[in-house]
């Protein structure tokens, strides 16, 4: 599992391990990987570290000495390496040092300047240690022309840390940023470099082990990788039968969007329940096409026995099935139109797990803000609902974010496409981690589960290309076998 810490956590941590080691020692450690980095970039870009031409973007903090450290070590492998210094008062004395007996240059940063533009279009590399992380509000006036030549140069970009401008703790982007081609972290994961919109700054992100001591119940995120979810899917025992594997109810569809039962079942069939029970409209489109399910026509309350339920996804106005499934004494996953349904009061009065998964569209109506809102702070939205509604919550989107009610890390799912922004996506997500609740897993796992589980199978269906809904669910057992290796 990945983990992500904010920045005071690592700061922090800084302080306890320099009070431990040599002055200057903890740069060297994260000058020497930054190097590493560079030289691999190198390599791939110029064919070669000797010879190649590298430019260092260097800012005031700790990330400018870890870039002028870094540049050093490339000067002594025979690269050119140029330091375009933007406060040359307060450049870090002991790197500036370094790099100038390793032979490299060093100029001021004046972007109208036409000598440091020229630097970065000839250059093979550029080094972004502007700012570091305690950064916020995007980049200084004086820093945007050399971002905008390195932006425009045939140049790669990597970033120490952090692309500057980017907020570390949130993922927020205020204004002018880089856009960097990989970026190699320290220590550990910032928030930043997982949740968009900064995620998208950040290009490849490498994390270089600094020996920060970092509690591991202070994480502010958690990425699951394949062993993390292979723990958490559910595998029948010899003794198992369907309904000790767990059954599912989807209450989905109406007469004019029969689609979201088929899709939320489809989704449901693939996640490890023993059996799906669908209740609504929609019944004969659902068995035609998915003759296993159980399909009724009473109302949730004379379904029969299920272990969760689904309610909501091309619901339209049936506001009567939404309130008699949150009355249910089992876990909930409320969707699509069953999030604009249900009433709050109802939904913070549940004693089962609820699990809701808007989008950012249906969260921002939840908050009431604007969508850009949302879309902009995701961490702190999706804190904000889990909170108000007591639920755990599943904030759908480019980096679809698990916060619990409880509070506790966030789970941020690493395997999402841009092919599962499709119509009917959401739904097969639905019926998945309905049947993972089913299943008897918590909300939270179940909805982090599913997310990972989804975003594979968005992967293996698309393949390049687009799909279709059906398709992603179609490559949901594919996923599953991927991650348990199978």
């Amino acid at each position: 599992m990945r983990t992500a810490y904010s920045v005071e956590t690592v700061r922090n941590a800084e302080r306890e391990l320099m009070a431990r080691l040599p002055e200057g020692a903890l740069m060297q450690r994260a000058a020497a990987g930054l190097a590493a980095a560079c030289a691999q970039v190198l390599a791939r870009v110029a064919g070669r570290v000797y010879g190649s031409r590298v430019v260092l973007l260097v800012g005031s903090g700790d990330n400018g000495g870890d870039a002028l450290y870094a540049g050093a070590r490339l000067a002594r492998r025979g690269a050119g390496v140029t330091a375009l210094l933007l406060a040359p008062e307060r450049a870090h004395a002991g790197g500036l040092a370094a790099l100038r007996r390793a032979g490299g240059r060093v100029a001021d940063g004046d972007g109208a300047s036409g000598a440091a533009g020229e630097s970065i279009a000839r250059a093979d590399l550029v080094v972004d240690g502007i700012v570091g992380i305690g950064g916020r509000g995007g980049l200084r006036e004086a820093a945007v022309p050399l971002v905008d030549a390195a932006a425009r140069s045939r140049a790669a970009v990597v970033a120490v840390d952090l692309p500057s401008g980017v907020d570390a703790d949130t993922g927020q982007v205020r204004g002018d940023v880089v856009r960097a081609d990989l970026t190699v972290t320290f220590g550990t994961h910032k928030p930043g470099l997982l949740i968009d919109p900064a995620r998208e700054y950040a290009g490849a992100v490498r994390l270089v082990d600094i020996g920060l001591p970092l509690p591991a119940e202070a994480a502010e995120l958690e990425a699951l990788q394949h062993a993390d979810v292979a723990r958490l899917l559910p595998v029948p025992a010899a003794e198992s039968d369907k309904y000790r594997r767990g059954v599912v109810g989807i209450a989905a569809g109406s007469a004019r969007y029969p689609g979201a039962a088929v899709l939320a079942v489809a989704g449901a069939l693939r996640g490890g329940a023993g059996a799906v029970r669908y209740v609504g409209p929609a019944g004969d489109a659902v068995i035609t096409r998915f003759p296993e399910t159980l399909v009724s026509d009473q109302g949730p309350e004379r379904a029969g026995r299920v272990q969760a339920w689904v309610v909501g996804p091309g619901a339209g106005d049936d506001a009567a099935t939404v309130a008699q499934v949150l009355a249910a004494k089992v876990p909930v996953l409320i969707d699509a139109d069953g999030l604009r349904l249900a009433d709050a009061d109802a939904v913070r009065a549940r004693t089962a797990p609820t699990l809701m998964t808007p989008h950012a569209g249906e969260a921002a109506a939840l908050l009431g803000v604007a969508r850009e809102e949302v879309e902009g702070a995701r961490l702190a939205s999706v804190r904000e609902l889990a909170a108000r509604y007591g639920a755990t919550v599943l904030l759908k989107g480019s980096t679809t974010l698990v916060a619990s009610a409880k509070g506790g890390p966030v789970r941020v799912n690493a395997t999402g496409t841009s092919w599962l922004a499709t119509a009917g996506s959401g739904d097969v997500l639905s019926g998945l981690a309905g049947s993972l609740l089913a299943a008897g897993l918590s909300a939270v796992d179940a909805g982090s589960a599913a997310a990972y589980l989804h975003g594979l199978a968005g992967r293996f269906a698309a393949q390049g290309a687009p799909a279709g809904a059906h398709d992603v669910a179609a490559a949901i057992p594919r996923a599953w076998r991927d991650v348990r290796g199978d």
